[in-house]
């Protein structure tokens, strides 16, 4: 029986990501899972797992992978890498028009590409089956805390990327004991919060209930989940209706500002649609009685649900300043009465190795075998942008823009 070749991509995309796909133990357990694969990984010098770990284990490292049936990376892959006729697995970014990726779509579409991005395996209810959220939960958090402590002078915790693992990440958690009894606000139900909460709750910051959050004092830290009920509600004064608010968020305005009275850090984890409203506005967050002084937007929507993330930050540039009398950006910790934001859109590369064990762990559970058998649920087809360099009929409306008719900014 030919067997089917995966090619595990170097990543090529500046600044280097050090995640992948298939760690040396996934693609153990995916060959024993699946004997009709055979597996090569091109070698890689920034990958978080070294040649040498795949190499003892058996797994061919090469940097030829032009045998290859599919190719499968992480982040996008860079134009002049493609190889034509292959079918290529990555978050393309494509999906919204991203202008920064309108010439990868058009090489893919020109070289005979077939695109399937991660972002569409879906469930046929539409729930996402694979994902980095989690570790941009627990990253985002830690950095939050850190932010936090740094800016009034209370711990300097080791930045994540320095940390080995997430267990030598955990090794800085004591030095939060010295937290005064403030307020967190972590929103979001998904897998990003998720994250998040689990790192406070490791760290000893105890959850507690919306109400008590808002109503009550503390003699410690303490945080509290809040979902988008919790701050917003229908302008027509009519009862809330979790799937009336997807649908229709424009009817919805926001009611954060009961909790940017009492929050003093918030982590903003919830998924925000642009039609949806804003947690707060710019004149708000001038009020006297804003009291956030310190985000860590996590989901990091540039201008989007938090006025303050003007742009993202960087792994090694993490954290800047906002004005909010003057609505400008400012060097990090420049005035305690400006409001210091984190805002890494890339927060899972600064534990890759753990976000590889995880993220690999749901491919082959839930992807390979509709990838490598029966697609009798349509998963791959539905995550499919182009075929044989042909958009797929639900992604037509990509076609100016990946073809570049379309000009963007």
């Amino acid at each position: 029986m030919n067997k089917i070749k995966l090619g595990i991509i170097r990543e090529g995309r500046i600044p280097p990501d050090k995640r992948v796909p298939l760690t040396p133990l996934k693609c153990q357990e995916t060959l024993a899972a699946f004997p009709e694969v055979e597996i090569i990984v091109q070698a890689s010098p920034v990958r978080s797992y070294a040649d040498e770990e795949y190499l003892e284990l058996g797994i061919p490292v090469q940097e030829d992978l032009t045998s290859c049936h599919i190719l499968m990376g992480v982040k996008e892959v860079p134009v002049d890498q493609l190889i034509p006729n292959k079918t290529y697995l990555f978050f393309s970014h494509t999906i919204k028009k991203q202008p920064h990726n309108q010439k990868l779509l058009k090489a893919i579409l020109e070289k005979n590409i077939t695109l399937i991005d991660y972002e569409l395996l879906t469930t046929d209810k539409g729930e996402r089956m694979v994902a980095f959220g989690y570790y941009a939960g627990i990253v985002g958090a830690y950095n939050g805390i850190k932010t936090y402590g740094k800016k009034w002078g209370l711990f300097d915790l080791k930045p994540a990327w320095q940390c080995v693992d997430m267990d030598d990440m955990e090794e800085e958690y004591f030095k939060v004991k010295a937290l005064p009894p403030i307020k967190i606000a972590v929103t979001g139900g998904g897998r990003v919060a998720t994250g998040a909460m689990e790192v406070l709750t490791r760290m000893g910051i105890r959850k507690v209930s919306v109400f008590d959050y808002l109503y009550k004092e503390f003699a410690e830290p303490v945080y509290a989940q809040l979902h988008s009920s919790d701050y917003n509600a229908r302008r027509d004064g009519k009862v809330w209706d979790t799937p009336d608010f997807y649908a229709h968020p424009k009817e919805y305005q926001s009611t954060f500002g009961k909790f940017s009275e009492v929050t003093d850090l918030l982590m903003a984890g919830a998924y925000w649609n642009p039609a949806a409203p804003v947690l707060f506005t710019p004149a708000e967050m001038r009020h006297p009685n804003f009291k956030i002084n310190t985000i860590a937007d996590i989901t990091c929507d540039i201008d989007g649900s938090v006025p303050s993330t003007k742009r993202a930050s960087t792994i090694l540039d993490p954290v800047y300043d906002y004005n909010p009398q003057t609505e400008l950006l400012e060097p990090a910790f420049s005035r305690s009465k400006n409001i210091t934001v984190m805002a890494v859109d890339n927060l899972p590369c600064e534990l890759p190795r753990n976000a590889s064990r995880d993220f690999g762990r749901q491919l082959i559970d839930v992807v390979f075998p509709h990838l490598f058998r029966n697609d009798a649920q349509g998963i791959i087809q539905r995550a499919t942008i182009a075929s044989h360099g042909k958009l797929l009929l639900r992604y037509e409306y990509l076609h100016d823009y990946a073809t570049g008719k379309l000009l963007v900014p």
